[in-house]
């Protein structure tokens, strides 16, 4: 047997591991943010779930239908008595004395039986109720997807336009050090020829640092961003996703307290609705509980007996038939039925509390992102005046420093003047989009 040698052995190795790579094929992906949704409505894990659980759903009213379906049943056997069993019979039967018993064994050694059992449920009250609820039972499922799905449908909105926002931040920023290295240069020429202090290119570099610092955490916060809207989505980590979608102050403000709220537009007052309804079946469940049920039953069977065994020979086979009807009417339970039926209107009163309690919610839910969004929306106009406005002082500023009638404090509180303004336009971009996703959901609108 020839050995491989440590050349071929490496070789080897070296396909595996390009084998291996190639096998490891990354997506890329750039999505608007309704795509990103389309996505998750396919990926996200309690989306996978919800959809399983209506396919569930399916299979009970399944199970609910045959109740109502004929039962067909079948059976065949061979019974070989080893010993045929005996019975006493009084002995004056065969002219014995009164009161003695003769053994007598009755029957064949080998019995052969075939039979078909037919039941057909006509009438169930429970089972009645449960044809009814059938429908109501798969559209609470399908509601449940539906609010699943429009909780998934906020966050990622909030997540994918905050990351967006965030590009904006990351370019006023990179705007900010572009400022700060171009003051940074002409301070350290102005320095070196005995305009400026070196304190005056120090302060400058600290600020440099500190801008360079805060843009690194910001893009930092974004790479977790992505890593959390990825997992939302049911994306693979390691898969590349980019941000089509852009946001500017008219997209926020574009036509939205319009609309006004209607309970029946919300995806969770219809799924609580639809418990209300299911805890009314159970209530009727319960009450037709007290009715008697009625059944059919139908027996064919052959039967036949050999005192050898030569059951599958011809002999004679003995039918056995017949048709019956069974009705069983419940008397007493112990009070069961009455606790059940007491259970179930508590359970619909409280489904009933739960609906009044969410139209508050609703109406809290609606005002307080109107006033969010309103407050928002001026904050906003506000402060991209004031950001204008302090990049204007800051280039003023700038320019009297150039020419030797600025001081470095003028030049150093214009900058993080234009910086406090930018940060809080930022942050009103922020809180609008927030209040905006919010306010839609308020009213049931968001698509």
């Amino acid at each position: 047997m020839v050995k491989p040698n440590g050349v071929m052995m490496l070789v080897v190795c070296f396909f595996i591991t390009t084998s291996s790579l190639r096998a490891q094929v990354y997506s890329k992906y750039n999505f608007s943010a309704k795509q990103a949704v389309e996505y998750a409505a396919k990926n996200n894990v309690q989306v996978k779930n919800a959809l399983l659980d209506i396919q569930i759903q399916k299979q009970v009213n399944r199970g609910i239908t045959s109740a109502a379906l004929p039962n067909l049943a079948g059976s065949a056997g061979i019974t070989d008595y080893l010993n045929i069993p005996t019975s006493l019979i009084p002995a004056q039967f065969f002219g014995g004395p009164a009161g003695t018993y003769e053994p007598v064994q009755f029957g064949t050694q080998y019995n052969s039986s075939g039979s078909l059992q037919l039941q057909q449920l006509l009438f169930d009250g429970q089972v009645f109720v449960g044809l009814q609820a059938r429908e109501a039972a798969m559209k609470f499922q399908q509601k449940a997807l539906e609010v699943t799905d429009e909780n998934i449908r906020v966050n990622i909105y909030k997540i994918y336009y905050q990351l967006v926002v965030s590009k904006t931040q990351t370019e006023l920023l990179d705007a900010n050090i572009e400022r700060l290295k171009k003051l940074k240069h002409d301070a350290n020429e102005m320095y070196k020829n005995g305009f400026a202090e070196k304190l005056d290119v120090d302060k400058l570099d600290v600020q440099l640092i500190n801008l360079q610092t805060e843009k690194q955490k910001v893009l930092n916060s974004i790479d977790i961003g992505y890593l959390g809207l990825k997992t939302l989505m049911g994306m693979p980590i390691n898969d590349t996703l980019g941000l089509t979608d852009k946001i500017t102050d008219a997209d926020i403000k574009n036509g939205l307290l319009s609309d006004s709220a209607i309970y029946s537009d919300r995806k969770d007052f219809q799924y609580l609705q639809l418990v209300k309804r299911l805890d009314e079946y159970n209530i009727k469940r319960y009450k037709l509980s007290y009715l008697p049920t009625l059944s059919l039953n139908g027996v064919y069977s052959k039967q036949a007996q050999r005192t050898d065994f030569s059951i599958f020979q011809k002999g004679d086979w003995y039918t056995t038939s017949y048709v019956g009807l069974n009705l069983s009417l419940p008397i007493f339970s112990g009070f069961a039925i009455d606790a059940k039926v007491k259970q179930s209107k508590l359970a619909l009163k409280q489904t009933l509390n739960n609906l009044d309690n969410l139209k508050l919610s609703i109406d809290n839910d609606v005002q307080q992102a109107r006033l969010r969004f309103n407050s928002a929306i001026e904050t906003i106009d506000y402060q991209k005046k004031n950001m204008v406005l302090a990049e204007t002082v800051y280039n003023q500023t700038k320019k009297k420093y150039e020419v030797g009638t600025g001081s470095n404090t003028e030049i150093n509180a214009a900058q993080t003047d234009l910086k406090s303004a930018q940060t809080n336009y930022i942050n009103a971009l922020y809180d609008a989009i927030i209040a905006k996703v919010d306010y839609l959901k308020a009213i049931g609108k968001l698509n």
